[in-house]
């Protein structure tokens, strides 16, 4: 499975795991196993805010665009992803963000 991600600037998150050819999303599966060689799943058909394109198989591969949420802090690998190659099921592992600024104790 191949994942393109698109970066968008926002403040909620959002939790990717993989099970096969299921994505699930913050908890809700969407099951793929049924998309055949040349078969397009119009993002429209897909009932989440987080499907970013159509999915597809190529070549036996699916392929799916799914939101990268950045915050404030985001980084370079954030901004602009990497694709994603899902060989393994369990957590995607994203780009992380910047580290947050330093408290420094208020002096009373």
């Amino acid at each position: 499975m191949q994942i393109i991600l698109s970066p968008q600037r926002r403040d909620d998150t959002v939790i990717y795991q993989t099970a096969g050819e299921v994505i699930i999303v913050n908890g809700e599966l969407f099951d793929f196993s049924k998309i055949e060689e040349g078969d397009v799943l119009p993002k429209e058909a897909i009932k989440s805010e987080w499907f970013s394109g159509d999915v597809t198989r190529t070549n036996g591969e699916l392929q799916l665009s799914l939101i990268l949420a950045n915050p404030w802090n985001y980084s370079q690998a954030q901004a602009f992803p990497s694709p994603i190659r899902v060989t393994k099921n369990g957590l995607l592992d994203l780009p992380k963000p910047l580290p947050l600024p330093r408290q420094e104790p208020a002096n009373e």
